[in-house]
């Protein structure tokens, strides 16, 4: 006689109290658990590669302010330029160096930013270059 013989025979237990559980509710009770909710995100986040802005040197910092002055007394003209500027990534420290090309709608000196007609706003501290471009 095994252990067990006594009540191999006897029928299925059912609760007269407490209703029988789906088949899919007890399924995800053995579903895999996430302690660290957001974690692959932020590993991915960190893992993202930015650039630091750069330095630029005196001569370079003279010769772009004589661009925007020159700029700046053709505006009612909407020159085309097309500008390199860096863009501070929102999520982390760094960021990225674009290059956009438009026609100049205004020189915003007191919020130190360039209009384009597109839309775009570019601070002029985050300027690199400035090409006229081709009309």
């Amino acid at each position: 006689m095994g252990k067990y013989d006594d009540i191999i025979n006897l029928p299925h237990h059912v609760s007269s109290a407490h209703p029988h559980m789906p088949m899919r509710d007890r399924a995800a009770q053995f579903m895999p658990f996430r302690a660290l909710t957001g974690y692959e995100a932020a590993v991915h986040e960190t893992a993202r590669p930015t650039d630091s802005k750069a330095e630029l040197t005196e001569d370079e910092k003279a010769l772009l302010d004589l661009r925007l002055q020159e700029l700046a007394d053709r505006i009612t003209e909407h020159p085309k330029v097309t500008l390199t500027y860096f863009q501070p990534d929102k999520r982390k420290a760094g960021g990225a160096c674009v290059t956009i090309t438009g026609r100049l709608k205004k020189f915003d000196e007191y919020e130190g930013e360039l209009l384009l007609l597109g839309g775009e706003h570019i601070l002029i501290e985050n300027i690199l270059s400035i090409q006229a471009a081709e009309a």
